[in-house]
């Protein structure tokens, strides 16, 4: 590959930053640092990285407004990094459009295995032309957007994964389980919540929904894409 995947660390941390740069790099990753949230969103516009790695404690703009901030304009995949180890702290990093979440103190082989499985995800997604069309309702993953009602908007590639993974599947009922193993991977380290979180974003971008197909809750088993 002539490009090289580019990695942008975000953290105060400078030791944190150059032991993740060492790692990415015995990868063949081209990474580059930032030490806080203001110089992210500049290095980001001039770096284009294919991943972010973000801490949330940041000086100045903290980790969850860089989040928002890339989220109004990119897709591209983030993982964020917290000493926090709350399920507050892991539900909103998600809910803002994080793909993961990391728990300092992490072993640095266990975060690239991460890089790797979120990049391997987003390729998937975008060397797929395939679209998925409902009344009311396109699935693109071509270019990361759904058209509900005729109206066009970018969604985050774990969204659309999750959504293109039931909607192929109409009216089958999955476990969060399986949504987990099927949509995230073996080697996802989440927990059944993350799918709440997606299933109740991708509710919000879907209303209001078409009378002829419905993202349904079935009560003690999980979700499935249901047609009329």
């Amino acid at each position: 590959m002539d490009t090289k995947v580019r990695i942008l660390i975000v953290d105060d941390d400078v030791n944190i930053c150059q032991l993740i740069m060492l790692y990415l790099e015995k990868e063949g990753y081209e990474s580059r640092a930032v030490y806080n949230g203001k110089q992210a969103l500049e290095v980001f516009r001039e770096f284009t990285p294919n991943l972010v790695v973000l801490d949330i404690m940041l000086p100045g703009m903290d980790g969850w407004q860089v989040c928002r901030e890339i989220r109004k304009f990119s897709s591209i995949p983030i993982i964020m990094l917290s000493a926090r180890d709350e399920t507050f702290d892991k539900v909103l990093g998600l809910e803002l459009g994080a793909d993961d979440y990391v728990v300092k103190p992490f072993e640095p082989k266990e975060l690239v295995a991460r890089i790797k499985a979120v990049l391997r995800r987003y390729d998937r997604l975008d060397s797929n032309q395939e679209q998925l069309i409902f009344p009311g309702l396109v699935v693109n993953k071509s270019n990361y957007t759904i058209r509900i009602q005729g109206r066009e908007m970018e969604i985050p590639p774990k969204e659309l994964e999750l959504l293109y993974f039931l909607a192929s599947n109409p009216n089958k009922v999955f476990t969060r389980e399986q949504l987990l193993e099927n949509v995230w991977g073996f080697d996802f380290y989440g927990d059944t919540r993350t799918v709440d979180v997606h299933v109740k974003r991708l509710r919000e971008k879907l209303e209001p929904s078409d009378p002829h197909w419905q993202l349904k809750t079935v009560w003690g088993v999980g979700y499935k894409f249901e047609v009329k």
